[in-house]
């Protein structure tokens, strides 16, 4: 169970990457259903002033001390160099020790492994910096294409917005599918992206922002249960079938039909946990049409039968399987 954050800050941390890590796990937003979180930002020494890496200034209320008290430690991104303070890697070394989860964001994994945490581990960080990470730390099991790596009680995150779907997969992973859908309505941000989907594609993302397909993908989620076809998606984005399928690659990182499946294993994880719905009504919910098709999807999504995940994250109990 979430109950605690800290997030540990550094100088030349970059703010948009804190500032996920704020958004996320920072505000009080039980008036949507989302547990309270102690959150807590950390610096080894409180209180005095620490440069970011956009020439604003950052001043952490807590010292390290406090992070040995929480469920889980964020480091976000800062500007990489050769050495970190001893204070900070001890402090993460006591974390993972005790039975904390450690995410980094983007080049918070240098620090990750200047601790010695990422040996022999699977992990990611941003497509840019993961040749220089491996030279760095060469015993690591780096995946440098995918948004994030959940290994366990350390997940690790690529750049920028994938550090948002990390948050977000934590938040879904420790609180459920409700408290993560919550928080991401409140910042506006699309569904959860799949950790396996690739950090960047060949073709450009589109710049004029009219193009975008966030409304066609907002109208696919309202409507899971219906059949997508490419032919039918391109005709309702008024584009051709290979200008539609360029462009969702460019948007989303990955083919409509993986987003869709992606989507509606969403969508059951969600049914599983909050409502008493048999698994083949599930199946029918959210758009997979027979209770075979979902196990097989979710199974290859999630790592579970849909029975199981069940049992495990439930609300209610004896719910019928």
């Amino acid at each position: 169970m979430l109950r605690s954050v800290a997030a540990i800050v550094i100088d030349q941390v970059a703010p948009f990457e804190f500032g996920v890590v704020c958004e996320v796990f920072g505000f009080d937003r039980t008036d949507d259903g989302v547990p309270l979180i102690d959150f807590k930002v950390c610096g080894e020494r409180p209180g005095e002033p620490l440069r970011t890496n956009v020439g604003a200034m950052l001043i952490p209320e807590h010292g390290l001390d406090a992070v040995d008290e929480a469920d889980l430690v964020v480091v976000p991104a800062a500007s990489v160099r050769d050495e970190y303070p001893p204070a900070v890697l001890d402090s993460l070394r006591r974390a993972i020790d005790r039975g904390a989860t450690l995410l980094s964001v983007c080049s918070g994994a240098y620090i990750l492994g200047a601790a010695g945490l990422l040996d022999g581990r699977p992990c990611t960080t941003h497509w840019r910096n993961g040749q220089e990470l491996l030279e760095r730390f060469p015993t690591i099991k780096l995946d440098p294409d995918v948004l994030f790596v959940d290994d366990g009680n350390l997940v690790t995150s690529a750049g920028t917005a994938a550090g948002i779907d990390a948050c977000l997969h934590i938040v879904r992973r420790e609180l459920g599918s409700a408290a993560a859908n919550a928080i991401a309505r409140r910042m506006v941000v699309p569904p959860q992206r799949d950790g396996g989907q690739r950090q960047y594609v060949e073709v450009p993302i589109p710049e004029c922002t009219s193009d975008s397909l966030t409304p066609l993908l907002t109208w696919m989620l309202d409507n899971l249960r219906t059949e997508h076809t490419v032919p039918d998606l391109a005709r309702r984005a008024q584009l051709s079938e290979r200008t539609f399928a360029r462009r969702f690659v460019a948007e989303t990182g990955t083919t409509p039909a993986k987003w869709l499946v992606i989507q509606r294993v969403l969508h059951a994880r969600h049914l599983l946990e909050d409502t008493q719905l048999p698994v083949e009504k599930v199946a029918e919910e959210s758009g997979f049409g027979s209770a075979a098709l979902l196990r097989h999807h979710f199974n290859k999504v999630v790592g579970v039968p849909p029975k199981n995940y069940r049992r495990t994250f439930g609300a209610a109990q004896g719910m019928p399987a």
